[in-house]
């Protein structure tokens, strides 16, 4: 089967670890970024040995439509520059928002597959880029933190994580905070794969769409999402065959999605009868704190019914 199936979800090549002195760069594929914020954030890249260059559209703002960092056009060759571009080691997102669903077509993936896995870096909006990272050219993501966002600034267990996961990801390969429960208990091994869970379904029927992931273990949160909206984005996947044969679902935040418990209940009336492992509150995606989570990656999700620690180990590190 070729990735043109957009069949069950397989191991994907995963990208080298960073050294100090490795060049990275930063881009902004989705909605315009603070000034302030970004200065901060490359201060972290730069107190971690490694070198920053920023995308010519990150700071720049769409003359009509305010919520995009520039047109499409340019946020795509931004990614695909930088991403062609052989002394760059890896890709940062500045941060998400709104747009990677206008500018992921415009992208040579073509020229990204023939340029190599590199470390690719971000969440929320970001989830369409990590699908069609795995979809079209066939390389593992990182879920994780973005430079000017307010968790990677403020909050330091999460920019540790991810810090661990680029230069020593083999210390890092058991995930999951303390907070993490058993919904659904079992034990299941897949490869990772998900983000975003609204983004997600708003993919599903989209041309390179993933139709489903066989095998595969899905990772989800949000923000925003009431539970009326949530059911009928998990609803969505559902009716679309998009979680047929599933293996497994970790759970993460739901920042501003309304009382926990009512989230709790969506995804136990949508996800339980599928009769698989389900986790919650593993600890990544828009809350406090945002584990990196390695996409494209086999794992094992634990959910002991004793209520004993639930956790995702991968089966080798993130990045070789």
């Amino acid at each position: 089967m070729t990735r043109a199936d957009h069949g069950p979800a397989v191991p994907l090549a995963r990208p080298p670890r960073l050294r100090p002195g490795s060049r990275v760069a930063v881009v902004a594929p989705s909605g315009p970024v603070p000034a302030d914020r970004l200065e901060k954030g490359l201060a972290v890249l730069r107190a971690w040995g490694l070198e920053p260059v920023v995308g010519a559209h990150v700071l720049t703002v769409h003359p009509e439509l305010d919520y995009l960092a520039g047109p499409d056009t340019g946020r795509a060759a931004d990614l695909e520059r930088a991403w062609c571009d052989p002394s760059v080691d890896a890709v940062f997102c500045a941060r998400g928002g709104y747009g990677a669903h206008r500018m992921v077509d415009l992208v040579d993936w073509a020229a990204v597959r023939a340029a190599g896995p590199k470390a690719f870096v971000g969440y929320s909006d970001i989830t369409v880029l990590h699908e069609a990272f795995a979809l079209r050219a066939g390389f593992a993501t990182l879920h994780g933190p973005m430079v000017a966002t307010e968790t990677f600034l403020d909050d330091a267990a999460t920019r540790e994580h991810l810090r661990a996961t680029l230069f020593a990801p083999e210390t890092v390969t058991t995930l999951g905070l303390e907070s993490a429960g058993s919904l659904v208990p079992g034990r299941a091994r897949g490869v990772l794969y998900g983000g975003c869970v609204s983004l997600l379904a708003a993919g599903t029927g989209a041309p390179g769409g993933r139709a489903h992931a066989r095998g595969g273990l899905l990772v989800i949160e949000d923000t925003g999402e009431e539970p009326y909206r949530l059911d009928g984005i998990l609803t969505r996947l559902l009716r679309s065959g998009a979680l047929d044969s599933v293996a497994g679902v970790a759970c993460g935040s739901w920042q501003e999605c309304g009382p926990y418990e009512k989230i709790r209940a969506v995804l136990a009336d949508r996800l339980g009868p599928l009769g698989i492992p389900v986790v919650e509150e593993l600890g990544f995606g828009h809350g406090a704190t945002a584990l990196t989570i390695p996409l494209g990656v086999p794992a094992v999700l634990d959910a002991p019914a004793d209520g004993g620690r639930c956790t995702l180990t991968v089966d080798t590190p993130a990045l070789r």
